[in-house]
């Protein structure tokens, strides 16, 4: 229950659905933001029908957990088949049906049915070297059939395949370097250092470097980024947002100029604006707070390959991993977790012990190519202590220099 009087926002939550539980919730959310009882405001409540983005063919809850136990074996041998240098092998398997109805005194009465299925396959690679990691984690917004498109034991071979190909890896040159980010590979990049300081409620807490500059350049004119939450199957879709606005496609960078913000309910209200669809909570027991959803680079019209054969030195970077963001000014830094030199215009030795420093408006200006495919990565993104679906993705892109950190000289 969230009761909103002015800027003063009441809060209460309860698991207890009968009247006297609801009342209860509702009188202490009404008291928090008004500090009186008075007044009551009745109104109809008609639903409102949104569309799903698309349609969920098998909920799993529907499928045999003999089903799935088979589908994690038949993973574990196939990433075991690899290679004796695989010490260790974690398959995981992962669903989630979610149904929720919102409803508020304006009238609306709105509803969701979600569905998310996920596998994580994790694998251990042991060598002269040490011990080397691959990862695979495809997820979408569907049911059981995301493995009628996801090759369960092809994921397992290539996580396996990851670890084994570290296992020669190379010390990380020191210095700053042109970065070739593979389709898919940057986008968690570019939703951490530059998706977060375009959430609203950070813009408004002047806590986003991005703050005052709507109608500015802030990238060349080849990118636009994207923030979609009606992006069919993919991990951060929904039809309606945790306040019951619809999702939609906010065009935050447009072809090179910032040209919006995500926003919930509340700060649009505060600016005299709609919401764009952003308003997202973890739980019924969270305040809805501006949210990323499914954010992502358009593709340009450069050859992939041709990225690479034009770029002397630099690192081709294939994965990243955990990283810091710091919203107010853009700095960040992030490990690369599959990484490779590229000498000549070919990409050669793998990496290890990486780090990929830079600033996330200097990131975007600093993109001088971007390629023709696209591919989008699966994530849970946390914020004030909540963790949402959240996707990201970008075409094959070079940005022209961002300082990397390792163990060789550059």
């Amino acid at each position: 229950m969230r009761v909103v009087r002015g800027e003063t926002t009441g809060f209460a939550h309860t698991a207890d659905l009968t009247e006297a539980g609801l009342r209860s919730a509702a009188e202490a959310a009404s008291a928090a933001a008004r500090g009186d009882s008075a007044g009551v405001n009745v109104v109809p409540l008609a639903m409102q029908h949104v569309d799903a983005t698309h349609e969920v063919l098998i909920l799993p809850e529907d499928v045999e957990k003999a089903r799935k136990v088979d589908l994690l074996a038949r993973a574990d041998s196939a990433a075991r088949e690899e290679g004796s240098a695989i010490t260790s092998v974690t398959v995981g398997y992962a669903d989630a049906h979610r149904r929720f109805q919102v409803a508020n005194s304006l009238g609306l009465l709105a509803a969701d049915d979600q569905v998310r299925t996920r596998l994580r396959v994790e694998c251990v690679a042991k060598g002269d070297s040490g011990m080397q990691t691959g990862i695979e984690a495809p997820g979408r917004s569907v049911g059981f059939e995301l493995f009628d498109d996801v090759d369960a034991e092809e994921a397992a071979r290539l996580a396996a395949r990851r670890a084994l190909t570290l296992l020669s890896a190379v010390p990380a040159p020191v210095g700053r370097l042109p970065v070739v980010l593979r389709r898919g590979a940057g986008g968690v990049l570019f939703h951490e250092a530059c998706g977060h300081g375009l959430e609203a409620d950070l813009v408004g807490k002047e806590a986003s470097v991005f703050r005052g500059r709507v109608g500015e350049r802030v990238a060349p004119e080849s990118v636009t980024l994207v923030d979609d939450g009606a992006y069919p199957r993919e991990w951060g879709t929904y039809a309606i947002d945790d306040e019951g606005t619809p999702a939609r496609r906010n065009v935050l960078i447009d072809r090179g100029v910032l040209s919006d913000f995500m926003w919930d309910y509340m700060r649009a209200r505060k600016e005299g604006r709609a919401p764009s669809g952003n308003g997202r909570r973890e739980s019924y027991r969270h305040l809805p707070m501006p949210r990323m959803t499914n954010t992502f680079l358009l593709a340009g019209d450069e050859d992939p390959e041709e990225i690479i054969r034009s770029t002397d030195r630099g690192i081709y970077c294939v994965r990243l991993g955990g990283g810091e963001v710091n919203t107010a000014t853009g700095d960040f830094v992030f490990g690369v977790t599959e990484g490779y030199l590229i000498e000549d215009g070919e990409v050669t030795a793998p990496i290890h012990a990486a780090q990929l420093t830079g600033n996330g408006p200097e990131a975007l200006a600093g993109i001088d190519m971007v390629g023709s495919d696209f591919e989008t990565w699966t994530g849970i993104c946390g914020k004030s202590g909540q963790g949402v679906p959240v996707s990201s993705g970008q075409p094959t892109l070079r940005v022209n220099g961002l300082t990397v950190g390792g163990t060789s000289g550059a």
